[in-house]
């Protein structure tokens, strides 16, 4: 979980969202682009970024398509229009042309339930689980807030997170409000695969990709990797360029994982303007292209200026007005990738801009460079509005209190030896946190992300920096054994996600087993006891009461399965001394074992 859902970023990346079209300096009619190579070239430096690939086009030419900057600084290999980056959240558009090629194709309607489609599709909510349509999916009107760290980093398939869907809580009802939701983009991808009855990455390269003659553009960092001419990732710490690594998201691929250049995108743009068309083949109708921009969910934000309107979100674009005029955008961020994707369908524009920097806003000052180049008329020096604001984002990040933090309780101690903490947690949403002991300390392992946890106060911990400073709980039942971990990785639940622990993993062999076997008493009771094997499972029988099937807890420990609260503790002191320990409710109860 390092890095990268700190508060910082995520004010990084609303920038494009927030900071619409203003106005200023008027611009020659007669060569728009006059000065534009000049211009990204001074605001690569101005921002940090290291490269960035751009595609335009006007009324169904491409007027630019090449590369500006560096792919990999380190061998000053520079960028052009064909190197790749990922392009992120852009790919959710394809992933809804996908959904309405089959629209087109009257293989699926969009208001029909997604359960006739999917009979085992189930989430939290039953009238959700029962109700939610194609449309929905992709507009993100689910009910579910991100839940991002259910995918990220994550190793599980594409269907095993799919089959998560139904433990993760909602914060709303369905349609009852805008949601950036990733997992539904990947339901519909999937969905997409079903009913073609193969991969959604088959199916757009296929549909989309090949007709387009988009040959370059692939679904996985791994494969771009492969190819010599791609981009680097970057981020930017303390004013220092570092490269990171590549964030794989092959799992939850219909939502970003598509990597593209700029001699590709150029292609994708010139058929968003083109009605569907390209060179005169339909490859989606008119109406399914317009029904992708047609308003669904109001976005919740403010105006800032006169020149911009409302936005809305359609099927995969975010829908605005600017000066006066409709705006298609969707943007996209992914680890060391920002991407913008807009086109005005009204006025024959399209712009791409990629570049190799996480989180930066430099995509949207470009962006809106264009635009406001193409349409004539005034601009507005968006690179330096759009600097001032990230200058005062991190102003404000740098800004320490002096205010002693006055709910830590000082001095205090964990209630337990670090290595009682270790171990397994599980939600079944959100997956496994293991908890491990080193060098004295503990760290917790999600989605094979490691970070590390710092002593707050009794049985709270401090996540570090990278994930937002969290703070973990640890809690333990009436008999003093850690049972669970509460951390609040979706904040907008308003209460955290339970992680329950997991049984310690033991040898349970039946040859191992067997030394718990035997009959046992409880002389003051006048009770007994029998402990047997039985296809490898311990079970335990009380006269009068069911078999019980003993489930491995801890060494010696076991867990009766369907009681809750009641276990086995064995106590061997020689090899024919054993005891076992009833722990109910209602007390502690030893019986001996017979000789």
């Amino acid at each position: 979980m390092k890095n990268k859902f700190s508060h910082s970023i995520r004010l990084l990346i609303a920038i494009g969202l927030l900071f619409q079209p203003l106005l200023s300096n008027a611009q020659k009619k007669n060569n728009p682009l006059k000065g534009f190579d000049k211009f990204v070239e001074s605001a690569l430096k101005d921002w940090n970024v290291p490269g960035a690939g751009i595609a335009i086009v006007k009324d169904g030419e491409v007027i630019l398509v090449k590369g500006y900057g560096y792919a990999d600084v380190a061998k000053k290999r520079k960028a052009d229009k064909k190197t790749l980056f990922a392009i992120g959240s852009s790919s959710k558009a394809f992933t809804a042309a996908s959904v309405m090629q089959l629209v087109d194709e009257k293989k699926l309607d969009l208001n029909k339930s997604v359960i006739s489609y999917l009979p085992n599709f189930k989430l939290y909510d039953d009238y959700a689980t029962k109700n939610i349509t194609p449309r929905d999916l992709l507009s993100h009107r689910s009910g579910l807030p991100r839940h991002d760290l259910v995918w990220y980093g994550s190793k599980d398939s594409r269907e095993g997170l799919y089959n998560r869907l139904r433990y993760l809580e909602p914060t709303a009802e369905l349609r009852e409000t805008w949601q950036y939701q990733n997992l539904m983009y990947m339901t519909a991808g999937y969905l997409v695969g079903q009913i073609e009855k193969e991969s959604w990455e088959e199916t757009v390269k296929r549909k989309i990709f090949m007709p387009l003659g988009m040959n370059a553009t692939n679904f996985s960092v791994e494969d771009s990797k492969k190819v010599k001419n791609h981009a680097l990732p970057y981020n930017e710490k303390e004013g220092q360029l570092e490269k990171i690594d590549f964030r794989n998201i092959d799992a939850i691929g219909p939502a970003g994982s598509i990597n593209s250049n700029a001699e590709d995108m150029a292609k994708w743009l010139q058929l968003l303007l083109n009605e569907g068309k390209f060179d005169g083949k339909e490859i989606l109708s008119a109406g399914s292209l317009k029904e992708m921009y047609k308003p669904q969910m109001v976005m919740p934000g403010e105006i800032n200026y006169d020149e911009i309107y409302y936005s809305s979100y359609g099927l995969a674009w975010m829908l605005t007005s600017y000066r006066g005029k409709l705006r298609v955008e969707h943007g996209g961020n992914i680890d060391g990738f920002t991407t913008s994707v807009c086109f005005m369908p009204r006025d024959g524009i399209g712009v791409v801009v990629m570049t190799n920097m996480n989180g930066t806003a430099l995509n949207s000052a470009i962006r809106n460079d264009v635009i406001d180049r193409l349409l004539g008329g005034e601009t507005k020096d968006w690179n330096g509005i759009l600097l001032e604001k990230r200058r005062e984002i991190l102003e404000a990040s740098k800004v320490e209190t002096e205010t002693e933090d006055i709910i830590q309780r000082k001095g205090t101690r964990p209630s337990f030896d670090l290595k009682e903490y270790t171990g397994k947690y599980e939600h079944k949403g959100y997956g496994i946190i293991e908890i491990q002991e080193k060098d004295g300390n503990l760290v917790g392992l999600m989605n094979s992300e490691e970070v590390d946890f710092e002593h707050y106060h009794f049985d709270v911990f401090k996540l570090g920096a990278a994930v937002g400073e969290l703070k973990i709980q640890f809690h333990m039942n009436t008999n003093a054994d850690i049972t669970e971990l509460s951390a609040p990785l979706e904040p907008s639940l308003g209460k955290p996600i339970i992680f329950n622990k997991l049984p310690m993993e033991m040898d349970v062999s039946e040859a191992n087993l067997k030394i718990y076997e035997g009959k046992y008493t409880f002389a003051a009771a006048k009770q007994s006891a029998t402990v047997e094997t039985k296809n490898g499972v311990l079970m335990i029988t009380i006269p009068g009461q069911p078999t019980y099937s003993l489930v491995p807890y801890k060494e010696h420990h076991f867990n009766l399965e369907i009681l809750e609260g009641y276990s086995v503790k064995f106590t061997i002191e020689e090899e024919k001394s054993v005891k076992a320990t009833f722990i109910q409710p209602n007390g502690n109860f030893t019986f001996e074992r017979e000789e």
